[in-house]
């Protein structure tokens, strides 16, 4: 039939056999010419095979993956009848049964006991094979884990409290009575929410490890997490669980190592949190330390309230300045000061030697060192607040002797174990550091003031010169904009004052117009600020002008005003305990910090003599030898303008 039919009407045959829309078919009518409309049928029936190609391909691919799925299901069903017939059990099914019934043993609140029950009703559809099943089943597991209303019990006995910390660290009286405290109220009212504690202080005063005793007085588990460098908020709140690989946060994380609802939670370094594009970890910790938000705080990850009133937070830090105001708000502030010499004699003796002693493999026999070493360890070696740096040059001096032990049992020689101050030159070297302050000569226009930094106290010297000019300050050494100002109200007021000090006569004021005074603070590469510089700038231009040198071993602190009055200022046991390691005899402070000396230590105090100062003359009449005929006339004269002065009533 083919063979007979001629070529157009074969075309027109197959046209109507192909699948074509109406427009393709009016297309070949359209065409006249026989050969036109062969050569549109021809293409258009190329396209139809081409297509009827493309799509047994993929009903092939598709047939392929159906059966290797009906394949995969009637093998499981095999898998599962032998097993019956066997009498074994699923193992997926025994797994959920006993995510079942760990879930429910663990108690859960309402709220989460709901989403728990949702959960395993989805993991219950699932296949294992989907790759949901394992996210579901994982957030099942965190449920199961965490302590909804596991608590350990508190050891409430004050005195083995107190015994636990006085063992595990010498001094930090403050902080040992305010957990005294704490254990008192906890054994009166059992329900009472957790303290949240930030103590704050230099480095190597032991912060961190008076986490770990606290936890151990109290009985509880401990948990310590790191803040520095952290820039993310998902490390506090979580991730949620639409991200691949997603995990609860570390206060979540914590509590389920821990075990336990009331854990001990120390918040390392909180001073160095970060923030960047992925949010703002600080902010996330206001809802952790806020008391009337944690009992019910929100991971991400979990997704339900999670009670942390339990939980005895304790932060550490080095400075509040770089803390944020709401999130400092919420945390109640115990500052540590460094350690005064006695101190640091005591805790060397009876922590830090036997503890490297014991790491270095001798015995409290090979290792003889008098309070004199220790003693000379301390300030020839060391200058710090705390005593991480004693603690290394301990470990020296017992690494020094492990030598010599070693080598006189190889040798068959005798072995010296104690310590003399020859032998800890010969292991140390020379010292390190001598006494600043005396080695320091006493010259007009040099004082030394006392300042405070994350690291603790220090001492701060002041030099003034003078040189020809037209009257101009000149300010070196890192400034920061508020001491700038501090020196520039000292100098108005030596400027003031010039005829009653003695430095012009008749009130002409000469002398400032034809000599500019340059004010240099040492330690260039370190940024200097603040306000309690003011009495020792005016003391150095003073002393300068007049050609007077201040008292040997004298410092001072205080913001002065134009008017003269010495105002208070803060880190004064800070201070006070630096001037003592740097040798200050004499210190001069304001009036109204005369309370903050409390708190330092009886030894220190008895071996400074303080002066308290209400205005500068009181500073000037301390700080020189003759400050009394020098500030005579200042006691009795005012400042009114235009270098004038009226009796003081």
């Amino acid at each position: 039939m083919i063979d007979d039919t001629q070529p157009p009407r074969l075309a027109d045959m197959v046209a109507s056999m192909i699948d074509l829309s109406i427009e393709e078919k009016l297309s070949v009518l359209d065409a006249v010419e026989p050969k036109d409309r062969i050569e549109k049928v021809l293409k258009l029936l190329a396209r139809q095979i081409q297509v009827l190609k493309i799509s047994r391909k993929l009903q092939t691919t598709v047939e392929g993956k159906l059966g290797e799925k009906q394949r995969e299901a009637i093998l499981r069903e095999q898998m599962n009848a032998i097993k019956q017939e066997l009498g074994e059990k699923d193992e997926d099914q025994d797994e959920i049964e006993e995510l079942v019934k760990r879930i429910k043993d663990s108690n859960l609140p309402e709220e989460a006991d709901k989403a728990a029950q949702r959960e395993i009703k989805r993991l219950k559809r699932m296949h294992p094979s989907m790759a949901e099943y394992q996210v579901v089943r994982s957030y099942l597991e965190w449920l199961a884990d965490l302590p909804w209303n596991k608590v350990s019990e508190d050891r409430l006995d004050i005195d083995s409290a107190r015994k636990q910390l006085n063992e595990d660290h010498y001094g930090l009286e403050k902080i040992k009575t305010r957990i005294l405290e704490f254990l008192a109220v906890r054994k009166l009212k059992k329900d009472m929410r957790g303290p949240i504690l930030c103590f704050v202080g230099p480095p190597g005063v032991g912060k961190t490890s008076l986490g770990k005793s606290i936890a151990a007085a109290l009985n509880r588990k401990f948990y310590r997490i790191s803040l520095g460098g952290v820039r993310d908020e998902a490390e506090i709140r979580g991730h949620r669980r639409t991200y691949i690989g997603a995990m609860p946060g570390m206060v979540i994380q914590g509590m389920r190592r821990c075990g336990t609802a009331n854990p001990v939670f120390l918040l390392d370094e909180i001073d160095k949190l970060g923030r960047d594009f992925r949010g703002d970890p600080s902010s996330a910790l206001l809802e952790v330390l806020d008391p009337e938000q944690n009992s019910t705080f929100n991971d991400h990850y979990i997704n339900v309230p999670f009670d942390l009133s339990k939980v005895f937070f304790i932060a550490t830090a080095n400075e509040e300045s770089t803390i944020p105001g709401p999130l400092l708000d919420r945390m109640e502030i115990i500052r540590l000061p460094g350690y005064t010499f006695d101190e640091k004699l005591h805790i060397a003796r009876k922590y830090l030697l036997p503890k490297q002693i014991t790491a270095h493999g001798l015995s409290v026999e090979d290792v003889k060192m008098d309070d004199e070493v220790i003693m000379k360890i301390a300030t020839g070696y060391t200058r710090e607040a705390g005593v991480r740096n004693l603690e290394r040059e301990v470990a020296g001096v017992v690494r020094g002797l492990a030598v010599e032990y070693t080598e006189g049992k190889e040798k068959g020689s005798s072995y010296e174990p104690q310590v003399s101050l020859e032998k800890l030159a010969k292991i140390l070297g020379p010292e390190m550091f001598d006494d600043e302050v005396a080695e320091r000569q006493q010259i007009p226009g040099v004082v030394t003031g006392l300042a405070w930094t994350a690291m603790g106290g220090g001492l701060l010297f002041i030099e003034a010169t003078e040189m020809p000019g037209r009257g101009q300050i000149h300010l070196t050494g890192k400034l920061g904009d508020v001491i700038k100002e501090s020196a520039q109200v000292a100098v108005a007021w030596v400027r003031a004052h010039a005829s009653a000090l003695g430095i012009t006569k008749d009130g002409k004021d000469s002398l400032f117009d034809k000599a500019d005074i340059h004010i240099h603070f040492p330690a260039g590469a370190t940024p200097k600020d603040g306000p309690s510089a003011g009495v020792t700038i005016v003391t150095a231009v003073v002393g300068l002008l007049t050609g007077k040198a201040v008292k040997d071993h004298t410092a001072m602190t205080g913001e002065i005003t134009l008017r003269g009055q010495v105002l208070p200022v803060g880190g004064i046991k800070e201070k006070v305990l630096a001037a003592h390691r740097g040798g200050i005899k004499n210190i001069i402070i304001p009036f109204r910090n005369r309370k903050d000396l409390v708190e330092i230590p009886e030894n220190v105090r008895a071996d400074i003599n303080f002066t308290f100062a209400k205005a500068i003359e009181d500073v000037l009449r301390a700080a020189f030898d003759d400050g009394e005929e020098m500030t005579k006339i200042l006691g009795k004269t005012r400042f009114i303008g235009n270098g004038q002065v009226e009796a003081r009533l």
